[in-house]
């Protein structure tokens, strides 16, 4: 895609209601592109304004193989108000296998670059794979989770890594404007956004936050706020 094409597609997307970018992302590349999920709160307002417009919209969530139980309790339930079926992506057997041979399978406690070693089997890799399959795809990334990582991110780029698309409707939402529409649609959600959590990954890596805490502090909490991306979403002007 060429620079002249990302720059129309900005001025096009500024000021834009969220739902008429998906609407144009899907009525622009249909098949050729996808929601990736963490099945966080914003990916579920994506996941509803997706399928509302299309029931066959492709969405795509990666199985960690340590995820919390309310992730999939969420996911389970999306599939069935819906009446639709996830991509599953998991980590390749391999890989995992000689990770935990060699490191242990609590070994990112231990130092950044393990956490991220063990992030790129779990989550980066297979990411790679759903996004050989599209030339576009959807995130429900927000500048408002994170000012280090987030701070400057754009309702559409380009993304390097993948050579694709990659659209963030959400990226000048609020928190108060996902739990409004969440609330107004019935959209099904982790319970642990009900017990004190802001942002949910892998379960030994995610806690709830205190009062003040940021919105990402309880992912990677005793990693630097700048480290705290698994690299599914690294910017090359961060």
């Amino acid at each position: 895609m060429k620079q002249e094409e990302i720059e129309n597609m900005t001025r096009l997307f500024d000021g834009a209601w969220a739902e008429d970018i998906v609407a144009y992302v899907m009525g622009t590349y249909g098949d050729r592109m996808l929601l990736a999920s963490s099945i966080s709160i914003e990916d579920q307002v994506l996941t509803h304004m997706m399928l509302s417009r299309s029931p066959s919209a492709r969405i795509m969530t990666l199985d960690t193989g340590r995820l919390p139980q309310e992730t999939y309790d969420a996911m389970q339930a999306t599939m069935e108000k819906y009446g639709m079926r996830f991509e599953v992506y998991a980590p390749a057997a391999d890989d995992l296998e000689r990770f935990l041979r060699e490191h242990g399978p609590n070994c990112f406690y231990q130092s950044v670059e393990l956490r991220k070693q063990c992030c790129t089997i779990r989550k980066v890799l297979p990411l790679s794979r759903a996004l050989t399959t599209v030339e576009a795809w959807i995130t429900g990334l927000r500048q408002e989770q994170s000012p280090e990582t987030r701070g400057r991110l754009a309702p559409v780029e380009w993304d390097e890594a993948h050579g694709i698309l990659k659209v963030n409707p959400l990226s000048r939402w609020t928190t108060d404007d996902v739990w409004r529409y969440i609330k107004k649609n019935a959209i099904p959600y982790s319970l642990l956004f009900d017990r004190g959590h802001t942002s949910i990954g892998c379960a030994p890596c995610t806690r709830a936050v205190t009062p003040g805490e940021g919105i990402r502090a309880g992912r990677w909490w005793w990693e630097n706020p700048e480290h705290k991306e698994c690299g599914l979403h690294l910017r090359s002007d961060i």
